[in-house]
């Protein structure tokens, strides 16, 4: 199996996505006043840091990430709460975030980091809502197919703090955000609910979401939504017009530069798309049908964005490990091909894998350790078909966050 390869592409995604990197370049001039920084989401802590590193002037803060995502810092506090269930944690991180950033004048600066997870981790419900009402509405959304920016707007409509209302409770302060996209077409409004920036949705739509996966939420959420009060900031809020908001890395930068990592190995690269979505074993099919295609050179093709995973059965895994099941079944043993995908913050879902490998071989090793393939794909359970093979991506918290990262490796044309 061509495993250096697949690692040295993986390696190399991330690797254009830390914000020791990234985050710097962004950085504003220290204003007149004081400046606390907040932030939220899996690579929190380490733009935190970041910041910290080349900050000239006082500064402090606190941030909230995701359990085992924590980076020590000097001055900023780093707060651990659940993803991507909320849980209590979330909800207190929350409250004194949106306490820090109130009472400030226009002289003072709010620096908010911001990265993909920081909807679950940022969770103050909305008056009337309780912490049990937003848990029961997140799993059905995460096991409905939703995709993140219909899973979005519901959590904006059900929140105190998202949908740019953190950004309104700063006000007249100055508000500089910096944000790593984990989202496809780098939306700003939707990375981690967008708290910093006009929301364009409204009640209506996240009513269209639940309606539309057929969610029955508690009765709580539904009297609240048929309400329709206290609307996210729309555009032209004045509260957020001296807002600047800045992307310091995409999914297409890790793109890039695993592309440059594979020319370098002599290969071709095509990127087809840093923003694909859609249903992981759906998508696979699609990629197995460009392998099909043919290829007169050594070539990799490489993609990034978020699918999604409907689950209808019993097993584990990420959506990541799902699509290289649904791939390897697919393209049925074809040879010289291998994959990897992952996803860039270290964690496949909610598992403790980034995502796993394949080659032509894995489903003939699959039958003579007795494993059904299309059986464990049916039943969601692509994770315990990788642990049983051994070729699960274990890379622990990587600090970044740029979304799903995927690679076929194509030796000697196909």
């Amino acid at each position: 199996m061509n495993e250096p390869l697949l690692g040295s592409l993986f390696e190399s995604a991330v690797a254009a996505a830390q914000p020791k990197n990234a985050v710097p370049p962004f950085l504003p001039p220290p204003p007149k006043g004081k400046t606390v920084l907040v932030g939220l989401g899996k690579a929190a802590a380490s733009m935190a840091r970041a910041v910290e590193e080349n900050w000239k002037g006082p500064l402090h803060g606190l941030v909230v990430t995701r359990y085992g995502h924590a980076r020590p810092c000097r001055t900023i506090e780093v707060l651990e709460a659940s993803h991507p269930v909320p849980d209590a944690a979330g909800v207190a991180a929350a409250a004194r975030i949106l306490d820090a950033v109130q009472g400030l004048g226009e002289d003072d600066l709010v620096l908010c980091v911001i990265s993909g997870g920081g909807s679950a981790l940022l969770t103050l419900p909305a008056p009337g809502l309780t912490l049990a009402d937003k848990q029961a509405v997140n799993t059905a959304l995460l096991r409905c197919g939703a995709n993140i920016t219909e899973m979005n707007c519901v959590r904006k409509h059900l929140s105190a703090v998202k949908g740019g209302r953190l950004a309104a409770a700063a006000y007249p302060a100055k508000v500089v955000a910096l944000a790593i996209s984990d989202v496809p077409g780098d939306d700003l409004s939707v990375i981690a609910s967008g708290p910093t920036v006009p929301d364009p949705t409204t009640f209506a739509d996240a009513r269209r979401v639940i309606e539309k996966y057929g969610i029955i939420p508690p009765q709580s959420v539904i009297a609240h939504l048929d309400r329709a009060e206290q609307e996210t900031p729309k555009p032209g809020d004045p509260r957020l017009a001296g807002v600047r908001t800045e992307l310091v890395t995409r999914p297409a930068d890790a793109l890039e530069a695993a592309a440059g990592t594979a020319r370098k190995a002599g290969f071709d690269a095509v990127i087809l798309g840093d923003a694909i979505e859609g249903e992981a074993r759906e998508v696979a099919r699609e990629q197995a049908e460009e392998v099909r295609k043919g290829f007169s050179r050594p070539t990799v093709l490489l993609s990034g964005g978020e699918v999604t995973v409907t689950i209808r059965g019993q097993g584990r895994g990420g959506p990541n490990a799902e699509y290289l099941l649904a791939l390897a079944i697919a393209l049925d043993g074809r040879p010289a091909v291998w994959a990897i995908a992952c996803d860039t913050d270290g964690i496949d879902g909610s598992e403790d894998n980034a995502g796993a490998i394949i080659g032509p071989d894995t489903l003939e090793r699959a039958k003579a350790k007795g494993l059904d393939p299309q059986a464990m794909l049916d039943d969601n359970n692509a994770y315990g078909f990788f642990q049983e093979l051994g070729d699960l991506v274990i890379s622990g918290p990587t600090m970044t966050n740029v979304n799903d990262f995927r690679a076929i490796v194509i030796e000697g044309g196909a």
